[in-house]
């Protein structure tokens, strides 16, 4: 696609957005794979309609204003990139232009303050945890609020499982093969605390020592896909320095975290610290990646045959091009069949803090995908993130509830639960 877009004049980036738009060739095969087009079904509701409005801005075509509404209700899954024959980079498209959004726009009130409730709670577990006491007893006027103020209470779970504090190093059992860091996480450490556990112990049985560096803080996930760039470059550059450089891998084990630290090259380009956080980025993997690459013992059997539904998180499927590792982990475990999901490719509705600023469209995208899993009879169902765990749960009992006992609620693990509790003999 030809442009006129004025590329000195936007910075570091102002190359990298010119050249996705470049790329499109306006073909539709990124069309069925986009979330959004496919319950909304509107052009500018799909990334080539996307596409068109952010070089109509860029070039001075049309206001911000005209504009802004379609960029938002993108989840940023990346499903279009897989999609698409032509290999537009669109993830370099949207991030950027959400920053150059957030530089020109001022959003109305009640959008202000939901960012500002996310941004200042959800990165930092002990105030999040407050946060959530407090909802608690807001929830019985929770229905009064603005949706955004609403959605925030609908997934809160009903207790906040208590949080041990993780040790500072957790040795190998046996001879040690590797020595990595654990990225802990912020929300997760709140809302599921036992996948990091999990983590630890199914690393320690594989012989790898974990370093967790105490003071590490958010990784700027959340602030990046809102388009505050300035906070999402603060909490990198710190996060990026707490490691360090004597271990063999730096892991994670929440794939929008994943997805967010191999994007520190271009949310660094053209600054200072642009070297320092690539180097740190080439080292991040996803914990399901590190062990499939390392080879893990077997789990013994389960006590009986289990069905498993695996849900492909977006930012590690398409983000990460992470599809298989998951499922020849999950393959070790004997007497575990994983089972497809139709639309197993569409986003849950997850995607980072989307559930909470465009509640509508991720309810209408995390129903879709609960009666997919529930029509599957999958016995437990499996992913590699806790935004799309926590979406799935939230959901899945919705629609079970809805349906008068029809179906049983299953339970939503992560991946390296799942791999803990087949070691530990688990029965369903």
């Amino acid at each position: 696609m030809k442009h006129s877009i004025p590329v000195e004049t936007l910075g570091p980036l102002g190359e990298l957005m010119a050249n996705a738009v470049t790329k499109c060739v306006h073909c539709g095969f990124c069309l069925p794979a986009c979330p959004t087009y496919t319950v909304l079904g509107e052009e500018m509701d799909s990334p080539r309609g996307r596409i068109i409005l952010m070089k109509s801005v860029l070039e001075g075509g049309i206001e911000l204003e005209d504009a802004i509404q379609y960029v938002d209700r993108c989840l940023g899954c990346l499903g279009c990139v897989t999609a698409c024959p032509s290999g537009v980079p669109y993830g370099e498209l949207i991030t950027p232009f959400r920053g150059y959004a957030e530089e020109r726009r001022h959003r109305p009130t009640v959008e202000r303050l939901a960012r500002r409730v996310t941004r200042e709670t959800l990165p930092f577990p002990t105030r999040f945890r407050l946060a959530a006491k407090a909802g608690h007893l807001a929830k019985p006027v929770g229905k009064y609020l603005p949706l955004q103020f609403q959605a925030m209470l609908k997934m809160l779970p009903d207790n906040l499982p208590t949080a041990p504090p993780l040790p500072e190093h957790y040795p190998a059992q046996g001879k040690r093969r590797a020595r990595v860091g654990l990225v802990s996480g912020c929300v997760q450490q709140a809302l599921s605390p036992e996948i990091n556990w999990a983590t630890l112990r199914v690393l320690a049985r594989n012989g790898v020592e974990v370093v967790i560096p105490p003071g590490q803080g958010c990784c700027g996930a959340l602030a990046s896909h809102t388009g505050d760039q300035v906070t999402a470059r603060s909490l990198a550059s710190e996060l990026s320095q707490v490691f360090s450089a004597d271990v063999d891998a730096i892991l994670t084990n929440a794939a929008g975290c994943g997805s967010s630290m191999h994007e520190y090259p271009l949310l660094f380009r053209g600054t200072d610290l642009g070297e320092v956080t690539e180097a740190f980025a080439r080292k991040i993997m996803d914990i399901s990646v590190f062990l499939d690459q390392l080879g893990i013992t077997s789990p013994p059997p389960l006590p009986s045959p289990l069905k498993a539904a695996y849900h492909d998180a977006c930012h590690l499927a398409h983000a990460q091009g992470v599809t298989a590792a998951p499922r020849r982990l999950l393959g070790q475990i004997p007497e575990l069949t994983v089972i497809p999901i139709p639309e197993g490719d569409l986003c849950c509705g997850s995607a980072g803090s989307y559930n909470l600023e465009q509640p509508e469209i991720a309810d209408m995208l995390g129903s879709r995908k609960a009666e997919f899993i529930l029509a599957t009879q999958a016995e437990v169902v499996i992913t590699g993130n806790i935004g799309c765990l926590i979406q799935l749960h939230t959901h899945l009992k919705r629609v079970v509830d809805q349906n008068g006992g029809q179906f049983e609620l299953p339970p939503v693990l992560h991946t390296i639960e799942m791999l803990d509790r087949a070691y530990s003999g688990w029965r369903l």
